[in-house]
């Protein structure tokens, strides 16, 4: 393992393979990546993609997936895949789900079937999947909830953690994956202690830091990254859920997270937003009706070297499904690429200077433009960015 500071670059050996961390998993919530070939996410490098225990479960059926073979054959997709517990939907789907200690009651938001989650279920229904990585089930709370909800949340997930763990270590299956544990304890210093502490005593394969990136401030985001991976073994793989902003992937690199996924590059990428070095760029503005370039003329990406800013502008008003096919693609390039060098800055003891010099160029046109809309205010606007 390389470190620069607190940055560090290594390898995971899973199931399906090696992987190169720092790693930016694409999110494929329904056993896809949104507009995505697999053999293109091969070509980009990419050796590490997100799945949904939770929404796999609901359509096509855990039962489909396992007749197929495992969410790796059914999607034909060769490399590791982590799946998140359904965690998530506890926050985000709040309206249609019922808490009580031994798990978790969803009103399916497809046909309104009810659908029961336990720490143990959640288990064997990611080895029914055959994920690299698992994670276990976890109660992600709002940033407003109060001292007495987030306590209770932070100490049920650590309960759930237990149980999770000891029906893991009930499987005889060799082949079946790691499980992680995800830190919650909402913005409260003490419960962030407590719960990467008791976590960490029952060593877990890896830990996740939760609840970041659900509508709190930037630089609360920062303080409370920075202060739950202080808590986190520095032997074990650190995972941040939910981030996918060039400013919050570097920040977390930054503090020696190994592992981050978001639905940023291809939710933005669906709604004409195109990322650049020199920060994002609306693909439905009216000056590229006749505009020439690419998305970005230094980007070597196949979709910059055949496509005009005009064209793609085109596309996204006829609304053709080429146009969120090109843009995920350069987008997701552009993520590879981004975390590409900053491994290699990481390896030369570089890392803080290139992300200085990333981030004030990425920035600059928002300073001197004045009107563009941030990249967490795009997150809000079209849901989130968690999950």
């Amino acid at each position: 393992m390389s470190r620069d500071g607190q940055a560090r670059s290594g390898e995971l050996v899973l199931n399906h393979g090696r992987t190169e961390t720092p790693a930016f998993m694409p999110v494929g919530t329904n056993a896809t990546v949104k507009a995505m070939r697999v053999e293109d996410l091969d070509a980009l490098g990419v050796r590490l993609i997100l799945g949904n225990t939770y929404h796999l479960a609901l359509r096509p059926g855990i039962d489909v997936i396992k007749e197929a073979g495992g969410l790796h054959r059914f999607m034909s997709w060769p490399h590791a895949i982590l799946t998140d517990s359904g965690g998530f939907q506890i926050f985000s789907l709040a309206a249609l789900r019922r808490l009580d200690e031994e798990g978790v009651s969803f009103r399916s938001h497809i046909d309104g079937a009810s659908h029961r989650l336990t720490p143990e279920r959640v288990v064997e229904l990611q080895c029914d999947l055959g994920s690299d990585i698992m994670m276990a089930l976890d109660i992600c709370t709002p940033p407003d909830a109060g001292r007495e909800a987030a306590e209770a949340a932070c100490a049920r997930t650590t309960r759930w953690a237990a149980r999770a763990l000891a029906a893991r270590r009930a499987v005889r299956d060799a082949a079946a994956g790691a499980l992680f544990a995800v830190v919650q304890g909402n913005f409260y210093e003490d419960l962030r202690e407590r719960s990467a502490s008791d976590l960490v005593a029952m060593d877990f394969s890896g830990y996740a830091v939760g609840g970041l990136s659900v509508g709190e401030s930037a630089e609360t985001y920062r303080d409370f990254l920075r202060l739950s991976v202080g808590f986190l073994p520095a032997e074990k793989p650190r995972y941040v859920m939910g981030i996918g902003t060039p400013e919050y992937v570097l920040d977390a690199i930054s503090c020696g997270v190994d592992l981050f996924d978001c639905v940023y590059p291809t939710r933005t990428a669906r709604n004409a937003l195109a990322l650049t070095r020199d920060g994002t760029l609306s693909l439905r503005w009216h000056e590229n009706r006749l505009d020439g370039r690419p998305i970005d003329p230094k980007c070597p990406c196949p979709v910059c070297g055949s496509y005009s800013r005009s064209y793609l502008r085109h596309l996204f008003k006829a609304k053709e499904i080429l146009a969120p096919m090109l843009t995920t693609y350069h987008n997701l390039f552009f993520m590879q690429e981004l975390i590409q060098e900053a491994r290699a800055a990481i390896r030369e003891r570089r890392f803080e200077a290139f992300k200085t010099g990333f981030l004030s160029r990425y920035r600059e046109r928002r300073v001197r433009e004045g009107g563009e809309m941030t990249a967490r205010g795009i997150d809000r606007r079209i849901g989130g960015c968690g999950g």
